[in-house]
């Protein structure tokens, strides 16, 4: 089961804000994990991606 997208909007805003804000690794690493679990994967990449899509396919759905 996937998150609900206002959720994984909320999560990818919280990454790339970390990511451009060098100097908070274990919230970097907190949000990092957290995405992982909330689209069942176990590489953040694959966890970016995942949730992009999710969030892309429920906006075409609406």
């Amino acid at each position: 089961m996937m998150a609900h997208p206002d959720t994984l909007r909320e999560l990818l805003d919280r990454y790339e804000k970390l990511r451009a804000r060098p100097g908070h690794p274990q919230e970097l690493d907190d949000v990092s994990y957290t995405l992982c679990v909330s689209t069942n994967t176990r590489d953040i990449r694959e966890a970016l991606r995942a949730a992009r899509e999710h969030i892309a396919s429920a906006a075409q759905a609406a």
